[in-house]
């Protein structure tokens, strides 16, 4: 557990960082804040390939992935249309409710809360010694899968508040044709998986993404190219094929090995992008000063903290749906510590926290939604500490 208590302290000094370097750099921050986002990108899909190259998919058995996509949209759903309804009717003000903007806006900003953070997960599961378990197999593919849901549902929302736009379509295509790619491929191209090579793919991932995004912006200023550097760096990780005699999922599989990510030098080598990538995230946080200043009534700390308590539970109660399924694969520990394990929120909901700011939404909703992303990471070492015991306390009953 040091490595979860490493990773929780090195979010945390993100976070303060992402409040005290923005007033302290002034002119400088833009410049810094680019660099941030960057590196964060490359971190995490540095950590998104290796998880594509753990994956394994049963082509024979395509109705559970269907079940699963379906727990994990479900999962996603709920805490969204929480917030938003929390948004609207108790943040909202008199006549919100009847408002369609409000609720336009409301539906953006409260998508915030439906993504698990892949990568956060990933990293602090893997550092509880988890990743044999079911849990891990489980919400290795929930967490991907309510990432994809999220990135899927922003499209409408996004027309909702720009109309149709051939960006948007576009954005569907190609993310088509990258879960085509990945079935088609799925571990069957050769390339090289040491560290170096992978950090490679993950800068040439990044820089197209980021080439598509600023090209296009030249076209159309408010409707963007925007494609998340998440499902391509999970698609080549699946696409890559793995050395011969390889398997990731053996505790002892690190062993004799000079290739791939299941070598010592390469879980060295992933501790350290893990441990920067929780940094980074913490420092890609929006500047709350920034969203206050923007905004307009602000009800006092009191108030504040208590609306973040409010839509955290809220936010968390949503993602407890899991619980309810699997009866026939795990008993209710194990369910329960799925659940619990889908907590922890991050880089994507801090993007459409980002989207949101973009289209003008401002004020209490999304300071109170920052602020509440920022508990929820804070708090991530204690859901990793509660899922291993679920884990533990379940085998005990196996026994």
């Amino acid at each position: 557990m040091r490595k979860v208590l490493l990773y929780s302290f090195l979010l945390i000094g993100g976070l303060v960082g992402s409040q005290l370097l923005p007033p302290a750099l002034a002119e400088s921050w833009s410049a810094v804040a680019t660099v941030i986002r960057v590196t964060t990108m490359v971190c995490l899909a540095f950590l998104m390939i290796h998880v594509g190259y753990e994956f394994d998919l049963d082509k024979s058995n395509l109705r559970q992935y269907g079940w699963d996509y379906v727990v994990a949209a479900t999962a996603a759903a709920f805490p969204w249309i929480f917030v938003a309804v929390y948004f609207v009717l108790v943040l909202g003000g008199p006549g919100a409710a009847s408002s369609g903007q409000a609720w336009k806006e409301s539906l953006l900003a409260g998508r915030f809360a439906a993504p698990t953070s892949a990568g956060v997960l990933f990293s602090m599961l893997a550092a509880a010694g988890l990743s044999a378990t079911w849990v891990f197999r489980k919400a290795r593919i929930l967490a991907i899968f309510d990432d994809l849901d999220t990135v899927l549902l922003m499209i409408p929302l996004k027309m909702m508040m720009v109309g149709v736009r051939w960006q948007l379509i576009a954005i569907v295509a190609v993310m088509a044709v990258l879960l085509g790619l990945a079935w088609r491929y799925l571990h069957r191209v050769r390339w090289p998986v040491s560290w170096e090579w992978v950090l490679g793919y993950s800068a040439v991932i990044v820089a197209a993404c980021e080439g598509i995004y600023r090209l296009s912006k030249l076209i159309d200023d408010v409707v963007p190219i925007h494609l998340e550097v998440l499902l391509p760096a999970f698609v080549l990780g699946c696409m890559l094929a793995r050395p011969a005699g390889s398997d990731p999922h053996r505790d002892d599989a690190r062993e004799g090995h000079q290739e791939g990510p299941e070598n010592p030098a390469e879980q060295r080598v992933s501790t350290i992008v893990s441990a920067l990538f929780m940094v980074f995230v913490g420092l890609s946080m929006p500047s709350l000063a920034g969203i206050r200043a923007a905004g307009t009534a602000w009800p006092g700390w009191n108030m504040v903290a208590g609306h973040v308590l409010l839509i955290t539970i809220l936010s968390n109660l949503g993602k407890m749906f899991p619980v309810f399924c699997y009866r026939r694969e795990a008993d209710w520990r194990q369910r329960l510590g799925l659940a619990v394990g889908m907590f922890p929120r991050g880089e994507v909901g801090a993007g459409v926290l980002v989207v949101s700011l973009s289209y003008g939404i401002l004020g209490l909703p999304i300071a109170v939604a920052m602020i509440s992303l920022a508990l929820n990471l804070l708090l991530t070492g204690v859901f990793i500490v509660i899922v291993k015991r679920l884990i533990a306390a379940s085998a005990r009953a196996r026994a």
